[in-house]
């Protein structure tokens, strides 16, 4: 576990430090067919992947997870119920948020009928030093990236649909 450096997205911070008082996440007010539900920093990418995703008519939830641990339950069903597809999107690896998402909708019961869970993480591999951009692009945890996950779960080729569109 790390914690993060530099600037928050979607929590205003206090000039001093305070214990939270909450470990609910915070999800955002859009309706939608398939949530992304990211732990870190990709909110920015996650809030592109919702544009794009609104430009191809899917609606999209961004749920915040802001705490690993304890994890929001409640959040965690209520977007699997609701919801077609289920994304977690980390800048960690194997065995992480999304591990911990799909062990909660395991037990109970969530993964047994029609959701389609996708956990989004670092490849395990070596990735060559570049850009933190170039980077994040090459693993797919980019904009372009989460859109096209998207497609896969849904069982549809971004390409073909991308091309529709123009």
């Amino acid at each position: 576990m790390r914690y993060p450096r530099g600037e928050g997205r979607g929590v205003e911070m206090p000039e001093v430090g305070i214990p939270s008082k909450s470990a609910r996440a915070v999800s955002s007010a859009r309706a939608a067919r398939s949530p992304c539900s990211r732990f870190g920093t990709r909110m920015a990418e996650c809030e592109k992947a919702a544009d794009e995703l609104a430009a191809h008519g899917l609606s999209t939830t961004i749920a915040d997870a802001r705490f690993m641990k304890p994890l929001d339950v409640d959040l965690v069903l209520k977007l699997a119920r609701e919801h077609e597809v289920l994304l977690t999107i980390e800048e960690g690896s194997i065995g992480g948020f999304g591990s911990h998402v799909m062990q909660t909708l395991s037990d109970n019961g969530m993964l047994d009928g029609g959701l389609r869970m996708r956990a989004m993480i670092l490849p395990d591999e070596f990735i060559d030093h570049d850009s933190p951009t170039a980077m994040y692009a090459y693993a797919g945890l980019d904009a372009k990236g989460i859109v096209a996950k998207v497609f896969d779960a849904l069982g549809k080729d971004y390409k073909t649909e991308t091309v529709k569109l123009a």
